[in-house]
């Protein structure tokens, strides 16, 4: 095993591992509970020293993904839980693929015209009519994020006549003919306004993880536009990528993220 300490990429190497190592407990790898390999075996692995996997551990043990317990296999605490950008999954399939009980609990149905970015969002004309859905959604109970659901009208109207404890609008609109089928997702961060902080029951001004997303129908037609705030630690995002194909893009956008945004 060759020596590594006082090189100068020493540092990058265990910070390496421990971004691939927080990788893998996020997308269940290693699940709750699972036993790490031991050092030796994770040196080998990643081609480093056993210091080198130390210093990457402890950063895990900083982060309270995994236990602290040196000489012996590290302990996986648990991490949020991770939703793949590779399928197309509404909240609730997704949920339930992860083994987690979805709910939801509907706030309101606004119907109003769009204001000019919702209409170019949807494909409409400035001053549409336009349903907004505001939700609280829950795992297993556990509040984690408020979904604000825009709709055309031709889509809004059937939304506005479910039962409001339907748990998923998505799988109910698709009894109508309503599919969705592709989506453009923008993830960043916001600041928890009142409603959030109402009904995820957390300071205002709080920092939330946002995914805005634009869905589309088989026809290339707007059918939702959607902006999720989430609990940070609730949940993560992976996106799989490659030199032959990717769609996972950098944007620079200063001053976007802006209180109450």
């Amino acid at each position: 095993m060759r020596q590594e300490h006082g090189s100068p990429d020493s540092e990058l190497r265990y910070r390496r591992v421990a971004a691939e190592l927080r990788e893998a407990i996020i997308a269940g790898e290693y699940a709750t509970g699972a036993k790490l390999p031991p050092e030796g075996t994770l040196a080998e692995r990643y081609g480093v020293s056993r210091g080198t996997i130390r210093h990457a551990l402890a950063v895990l043990r900083s982060d309270g993904l995994v236990t602290s317990r040196r000489g012996t296999p590290r302990t996986v605490l648990g991490g949020p839980r991770a939703q793949s950008f590779s399928e197309l999954l509404s909240f609730t399939n997704w949920a339930r693929s992860i083994g987690e009980t979805p709910g939801g609990r509907l706030d309101r149905v606004v119907r109003r015209p769009a204001e000019p970015f919702e209409a170019g969002q949807l494909g409409l004309e400035p001053g549409a009519e336009v349903y907004l859905v505001l939700r609280l959604r829950t795992l297993s109970g556990e509040p984690v994020m408020v979904e604000r659901s825009l709709y055309p009208a031709r889509v809004g109207a059937l939304v506005a006549e479910l039962p409001p404890d339907v748990v998923s609008h998505t799988e109910a609109l698709v009894t109508h003919g309503v599919l969705f089928t592709d989506a453009d997702h923008t993830i960043d961060l916001a600041w928890a306004d009142s409603d959030d902080a109402r009904l995820l029951e957390c300071p205002p001004g709080q920092v939330l993880l946002r995914e805005r997303r634009r869905t589309t129908d088989p026809a290339g037609v707007p059918v939702e536009w959607s902006e999720d705030r989430y609990l940070p630690g609730t949940i993560a995002f992976t996106v799989h990528n490659s030199v032959a194909t990717s769609t996972l893009g950098r944007r620079h956008r200063p001053g976007t993220a802006t209180p109450g945004a």
